[in-house]
């Protein structure tokens, strides 16, 4: 099918569903308690983090592969991804035999690097390139021009997003009441276009919510433009959905099917990957907590209403559970860092312990930073409130006892340079 095409059919769909159902985990669709006792509905998880790839990425790879001609197939294929089309990729050059390159930002989880060569085995070469997935693409796409190789787009080939489309089928079919609410998250555009196409091709009444993080909303900044455009810059951490320019088919079909968009705090995906963990035993990585997330956005209108939320993977590294930890405490209100003008003098410490910090209060961080004069000296604060009211309390009580301070939370440059 062509690139032109404006629109998904869902017959191509239903049949893409039957040549990956052997190899594709049909996912379970759950019924959440937790979640339906908290947003008074009924809410329903698509659990694609149950993939053996751990993510829908597989729908679309295999997909598009099994498309490929005998002679296509002989040259290889190339793809990039920050993870999770990657790894499906991966999976399918085994299962066909073909050989594979697959272009990977620095930034990219160990884990998710770990299992595409685990999955991919010897027949694919990963290449880590660029900080971004844009920057991975680049270099992908050149590297498969010049030696002649297909390439496996993640979201903009009508081929992938079909196959992505799937999981629509899967949801409807599972489904024995109507659907009022779905909600996935956006990266290049993939999944919800063609998720959207099946469901609003089948159930028109159903709502369409595309989420996105605050700090990567590619899909809303080009629908707001009407034309496809690149973002100067994209906050990576999450990485399953921090993309700089999204298709330009995957944007076509996206402005017919969705409803309405979500933006997402990064620090309040994180809360939400806690919970999941905490309450739900769910390991989620950042885009498949997202959508969760924006069930809050919603809480009135699906009250009492059946909700799917499509948990759209969960390859989340273990070594990134402390930054986690941190920016869901950061958001919700609970840890603020200061730099604290300390007075050079005895009993200046002992001060801010006593008469400043609160009696719930926690320093998870005291650091002299430099003198800068005989009168002051900077020390970096880092504090852990039991309780967010707390808050204004210390401010009070710092201005209270001149110890002047400039707070970092409310100064990302700063903040990134110095935590």
């Amino acid at each position: 099918m062509s690139e032109s095409l404006q629109t998904i059919d869902i017959k191509d769909i239903m049949i893409a569903h039957q040549r990956i159902k052997d190899v594709v985990k049909r996912t379970p669709l759950q019924k959440d308690a937790i979640l339906s006792s908290k947003y008074k509905c009924n809410v329903y998880l698509k659990r694609e983090d149950l993939q053996d790839v751990r993510s829908f990425k597989i729908r679309g790879a295999y997909h598009f592969m099994q498309s490929l001609t005998e002679e296509e197939m002989s040259k290889g294929v190339v793809c990039a991804s920050a993870g999770n089309h990657a790894q499906g990729v991966a999976y399918s050059c085994q299962a066909m035999k073909v050989k594979g390159k697959i272009f990977m930002p620095t930034t990219t989880p160990r884990q998710k690097v770990n299992r595409v060569a685990f999955f991919g085995g010897e027949y694919v070469d990963i290449i880590l390139t660029g900080d971004t997935f844009d920057d991975a693409s680049d270099e992908s796409k050149q590297y498969c021009q010049a030696h002649d190789m297909t390439f496996v787009h993640p979201f903009d080939d009508y081929r992938t997003i079909i196959g992505q489309g799937t999981i629509g089928l899967e949801i409807l079919e599972d489904m024995d009441q109507p659907i009022s609410h779905v909600f996935m998250s956006v990266g290049g555009g993939g999944l919800i276009s063609g998720v959207g196409s099946y469901i609003k091709g089948i159930s028109p009444d159903t709502k369409v919510i595309g989420v996105e993080p605050a700090g990567a909303a590619s899909m809303q900044a080009s629908l707001k433009a009407d034309k496809v455009i690149k973002l100067n810059s994209v906050d990576k951490f999450v990485d399953g959905a921090s993309v700089k320019q999204i298709g330009n088919l995957s944007f076509a079909i996206t402005k017919q099917v969705v409803d309405s968009f979500a933006t997402i705090p990064e620090g309040k995906i994180c809360t939400t990957m806690l919970d999941l963990y905490n309450e739900n035993a769910i390991v989620a990585e950042p885009a498949g907590a997202m959508p969760v997330t924006a069930l809050d956005d919603y809480k009135d209108e699906i009250k009492g209403k059946n909700v799917v939320v499509i948990v759209s993977g969960g390859n989340n590294d273990i070594d990134r559970m402390q930054d986690i930890k941190e920016r869901s405490l950061i958001y919700e209100g609970f840890k603020h860092y200061f730099i604290v003008s300390f007075p050079q003098r005895a009993g200046a410490l002992r001060e801010f312990l006593s008469l400043v910090l609160g009696e719930n209060d926690d320093i998870t961080r005291f650091e002299y930073t430099k003198k800068n004069n005989r009168d002051r000296g900077p020390v970096l604060v880092g504090i852990e409130l039991q309780n967010k009211q707390d808050y204004q309390p210390l401010i009070k009580r710092m201005e209270e006892h001149d110890f002047s301070y400039l707070e970092l939370n409310k100064d990302q440059e700063l903040f990134q340079l110095l935590i």
